[in-house]
């Protein structure tokens, strides 16, 4: 289907988030350097960001008819066939953006090369218009990004692109049952999280840097994995006379499941790529069943 309309997305700066916390650049100013923060360091990452949003905007407008949504619209944009999607951000805006993408190719570009990682970014200022192009004519490269999920038993499901983390929303213990294989046992831990490939290199990577950093690094390898797979990892699980520690982590191939069964009265959530607000309450009553999804997302490569 021809390509119409591009749709870039956005995330507001540190900048622009602390002046609309304080009101004012000035006010949000005098918060930092009086708690001893480099308040220069945001109003560069803000121009860098701005140069970089503005060369995107100019050179795209050349090519294809476009808009702008930020990224707390994201979530309720209804996206067309006939779209293209341009992400300009942070690793973390991709991963949002691509779980409601719906298959529609999407672009994501690097703003600022010194600052991000760039993992789940391909594309800079300079190179994004041969992505375009190649969209635009039907021949384009494409990492397919397959998502974990997490399905309640009432029906709600939540999506993620890097990982899911079951838990509670406060420093206390979280309390559930994990049933892998048969075998179940009732945990007591900070929570589990489930990783994609994708997300691999990010928040479960943590737990093997912490774990290879207590053991001194003893020839430990991190695990290899490929699109159809997940892996999970408990969170500093505590083991009592009632609460076990056998079901710690592990490979989730595909068709295999992992059921969580909630024992928090309340505060006990899921969320999804670090993003607190994209969650669903689970609390006792509440069932989850964790697998690997049939949806998946199209980033466009280089």
């Amino acid at each position: 289907m021809k390509v119409e309309y591009a749709i870039i997305i956005k995330n507001k700066t540190r900048l622009e988030s602390l002046v609309e916390r304080f009101n004012t650049k000035a006010q949000a100013q005098f918060y930092i350097e009086s708690s001893g923060g480099n308040f220069r360091e945001y109003m560069d990452e803000h121009e860098k960001f701005y140069q970089s949003f503005m060369e995107v905007q100019t050179k795209l407008s050349k090519v294809i008819k476009n808009k702008v949504v930020e990224k707390e619209f994201v979530s309720s944009y209804i996206f067309s066939e006939k779209n293209l999607i341009i992400v300009i951000g942070q690793d973390g805006l991709v991963a949002n953006v691509a779980k409601y993408s719906k298959n529609i190719p999407v672009i994501a570009i690097n703003p600022d090369e010194e600052r991000y990682d760039g993992i789940l970014l391909p594309f800079t200022t300079q190179n994004f218009l041969h992505g375009v192009h190649a969209v635009i004519n039907g021949n384009f490269k494409v990492k397919k990004m397959r998502f974990a999920e997490a399905v309640l038993n009432d029906g709600q499901k939540l999506l993620a692109v890097n990982d899911l983390f079951i838990g509670i929303s406060s420093h206390s213990s979280a309390r559930y049952k994990i049933m892998l294989n048969g075998k179940e046992e009732t945990h007591s831990s900070s929570g589990i999280i489930v990783s994609t490939k994708t997300g691999s290199t990010g928040w479960l990577s943590s737990i093997f840097n912490m774990a290879f950093g207590i053991l001194g690094s003893k020839n430990l390898k991190y695990p290899t994995m490929n699109e159809e797979d997940l892996y999970f990892a408990v969170r500093e699980p505590f083991k009592s006379i009632r609460t076990q520690t056998g079901i710690c982590g592990g490979r989730l191939k595909k068709g295999n499941e992992l059921i969580i069964e909630s024992l928090m009265p309340n505060n006990g959530f899921i969320f999804s790529d670090g993003i607190e607000q994209d969650f669903l309450q689970f609390n006792s009553g509440a069932t989850a069943e964790i697998r690997l999804s049939d949806e998946e997302a199209v980033l466009v490569m280089n």
